[in-house]
């Protein structure tokens, strides 16, 4: 089987579309990525078996929708013209696009027209993600629009995954027959998010966010709370690790609270690097917004905490309450800087708590790993692809 992940991000760090992609690899097929790239890195290169293709080059500097909006359909362009030539050389059995944005299913119409199966992955809900990032009312004319087309873009598509079950509700009240759609979490693939042991400390005690760093997801949240415990906490460091629109904003709330030799912003690092900085943290946060949007998109990083054995302090969000209990997580309230200040506090200073939530998280995880779910995904391939081509999934083998 030959097929296609297609998505606007970069891969090497994208933990979703690698899991798909490595697992398909593994399996024997062949397997390409289109995707973003950062200034110095190659514009093809092979990772773990899998073909990747940087077509467009991105630095996240978009200050306005137009900005926004003319990358994501220059990149539809150009992913549009790879799929439509390499298919014509040799066919795509599976084309599987990344939603942001959901339009970028339309890139693979002419693999379409002639067969080939099409998944769209929602990994953020375009409507609320859009009105979020830009400010835009839910009674807008562009909201309405862009509900529009996730209608377009999931009629166009054989089959829609969707990352949380929140969401899946959303959606199949207003764009999917339920039949039609499953949902698959962002689950953390084991064989790159392994415990190897602590490496020894220096006697500090380290906070970890790593991820976007935009508004929704409250970093700056997570500043202003390290501000107010600072001198009660002196052995402690806050390490960012990420990017986003509001890294320079972030830069200068730590200069104005006085906080650059405590709070470290770094850039973002690849996945097997960064497994090694979660495990070796002693907290780790997700101070995201209880708005619209962030009040109901999920967090992977939740899940690489505890697969780490990391404690973690989530937001009482509706999605992060609709996973998570106090058994296997500390909450606090959400938008309010104090109240993460007050979480921090207690769990830098009560290790048995610590312990706990991460004895706890151990057993909840064995059910949410990508190890444990990954059939869920085969199993939805091979009914796009095996009745129809006599593809066996699971060993890459053509039956007929």
């Amino acid at each position: 089987m030959r097929a296609c992940m297609v998505v606007y991000s970069f891969y090497e760090t994208d933990n979703r579309v690698r899991r798909y992609a490595e697992t398909l690899a593994k399996l024997g097929h062949r397997v390409d990525v289109l995707a973003i790239r950062k200034k110095g890195q190659p514009v093809r290169e092979v990772i773990e078996g899998v073909n990747v293709h940087r077509i467009q080059r991105r630095i996240r500097n978009e200050k306005t929708r137009t900005m926004y909006l003319g990358k994501l359909f220059l990149f539809l362009l150009r992913s549009m013209w790879f799929l439509s030539y390499e298919h014509l050389r040799s066919r795509f059995d599976l084309i599987h696009v990344h939603s942001v944005p959901d339009f970028e299913v339309f890139a693979a119409w002419i693999p379409k027209l002639a067969g080939t199966k099409i998944i769209l992955d929602i990994h953020d809900i375009v409507p609320e993600f859009y009105a979020s990032k830009f400010r835009t009312p839910h009674d807008s004319f562009i909201f309405r629009c862009l509900i529009a087309i996730e209608r377009w873009s999931i009629s166009f598509s054989d089959h829609v995954i969707v990352a949380n079950h929140l969401w899946e509700e959303r959606l199949g009240q207003r764009s999917v027959n339920p039949s039609k759609c499953t949902t698959i979490l962002n689950f953390p693939d084991t064989t790159i998010f392994q415990r190897h042991g602590k490496t020894p400390g220096n006697g500090k005690f380290v906070i970890l966010y790593p991820g976007t760093i935009n508004h929704h997801q409250g970093v700056d949240l997570a500043i202003r709370a390290f501000y107010i415990i600072k001198d009660r906490v002196p052995e402690a460091e806050l390490h960012i690790y990420g990017d986003g629109d509001q890294k320079n904003y972030l830069k200068s709330l730590i200069e104005r609270f006085g906080l650059q030799d405590r709070v470290l912003i770094k850039d973002i690092i690849p996945l097997h690097e960064i497994s090694n900085v979660i495990e070796n943290a002693d907290l780790g946060i997700v101070p995201k917004r209880k708005d619209g949007f962030g009040n109901e998109a999920f967090s992977t990083k939740v899940f690489e905490f505890m697969i780490l054995g990391v404690p973690v302090i989530l937001p009482d969000t509706l999605i992060d309450k609709y996973y998570f209990d106090n058994s296997v997580a500390h909450f606090f309230q959400a938008n309010d800087a104090a109240s993460l200040a007050s979480a921090i506090m207690l769990l830098a200073k009560d290790a048995d708590l610590r312990k706990t939530l991460v004895k706890n998280a151990d057993e909840f995880m064995k059910a949410f790993t990508w190890k444990a779910n990954q059939d869920r995904y085969l199993d939805l391939v091979e009914s796009l692809v095996h009745t129809e081509k006599g593809f066996e999934v699971r060993n890459g083998k053509t039956l007929a």
